[in-house]
């Protein structure tokens, strides 16, 4: 195969759309779900999470607040929501939706999954 855009496109090598997800978290003794919508890691996600990482940042919730969006496509988060530091009364973002949000950005984005080559 010849690498080309057309071919790439064709594979679906884009991060492309949206998607939207259910996820579930405990938090205390109660499940909560809610509707999310998830941006595929792509290039951006890549760059955000090294530049994170330079300015001295969290990586983690640097990709939560990029890949967690309302429908249109905002984001729904700064990463200072998610370590708490926008609102210290508040406080960071629990470990229950933590790593839901995580799994639903590795579940959309296909990690964990070995990719096979096609023959």
């Amino acid at each position: 195969m010849k690498l080309t855009l057309d071919n790439l496109k064709d594979m679906g090598a884009f991060s492309g759309a949206l998607v939207e997800r259910d996820i579930e978290w405990k938090q205390g003794d109660e499940t909560h779900t809610a509707t999310v919508h998830v941006r595929p890691l792509s290039y951006h996600t890549a760059m955000s999470d090294i530049s994170s990482v330079r300015a001295g940042g969290d990586a983690g919730a640097a990709r939560i607040a990029y890949c967690i969006c309302d429908e249109d496509g905002n984001p729904i988060f700064k990463a200072s929501d998610i370590t708490g530091e926008a609102d210290p009364e508040r406080g960071p973002l629990n470990h229950g939706l933590t790593m839901e949000l995580l799994r639903v950005i590795g579940d959309v984005s296909g990690l964990g999954k070995r990719q096979t080559p096609k023959s």
